[in-house]
């Protein structure tokens, strides 16, 4: 078995599984540390040492002096870069995919995020904010579904852009939010599903209970 070349820090959520899922598709051996979110393992020293925020996911480059690289689109930059794929090298085409995964950190990841927790987590169910959220995530889908139309990835080819908004995406009714309307978001939607490295990077970290969704959830409410 070849050395792992990167450590990944990580918990089975969105994010985290963007970095998983990448990973796969480079082929990349790396070692999986789970962190338990509702442990509080984000929040120990060791681990701001990584990571400033206390969140995840955070990687260590173990074949670069373990330097360390903190937030998702940050990481998917880094390797994508570092191993050659999955972002292009040609000055627009490049531009293209960095500017959706930006729509991505800046759109899709934080409103749906708010959606999941006040549709799903909240105690106080707020008709009013979950609708906001929930609204504004299908608006931004139905943006994504446009882009899809004509093609069969978000740019010229498969990227870190079609694998950050799918890890999203994938979950859109735990949001309360239907996709059966956006045609072409959800067949892109089931093309990259039936990719069999991101099968397996949905399934990492594996031992983690299924039970600690509700415990990061939670922790969620209390930032």
């Amino acid at each position: 078995m070849a050395q792992p070349q990167i450590a990944l820090y990580t918990a089975p959520t969105p994010n985290g599984h963007k970095v998983s899922v990448m990973l796969e598709e480079l082929g990349v051996p790396y070692q999986v540390i789970p962190v338990n979110l509702g442990a509080g393992d984000q929040k120990r020293p060791e681990y701001i040492a990584l990571n400033p925020n206390g969140r995840i996911p955070t990687i260590v480059d173990l074949s670069a002096d373990n330097f360390a690289v903190f937030e998702s689109g940050a990481i998917m930059i880094y390797l994508a870069e570092k191993y050659g794929q999955l972002l292009p090298t040609e000055a627009k085409a490049r531009s293209q995919v960095l500017q959706w995964l930006m729509f991505q950190m800046g759109g899709v990841g934080p409103m749906q995020g708010q959606a999941n927790v006040f549709f799903r987590y909240f105690p106080e169910k707020i008709p009013a904010v979950i609708e906001r959220y929930q609204h504004e995530t299908k608006r931004l889908y139905g943006v994504l579904d446009a882009r899809l139309k004509d093609r069969e990835f978000l740019c010229d080819a498969y990227s870190i852009a079609d694998i950050a908004h799918f890890t999203w995406v994938n979950i859109h009714g735990w949001a309360g939010v239907d996709i059966d309307d956006l045609p072409h978001l959800s067949a892109w939607r089931e093309r990259i599903r039936q990719r069999p490295a991101v099968q397996r990077g949905l399934a990492v970290p594996g031992d983690v209970p299924a039970a600690d969704v509700v415990t990061m959830a939670q922790s969620m409410l209390q930032r």
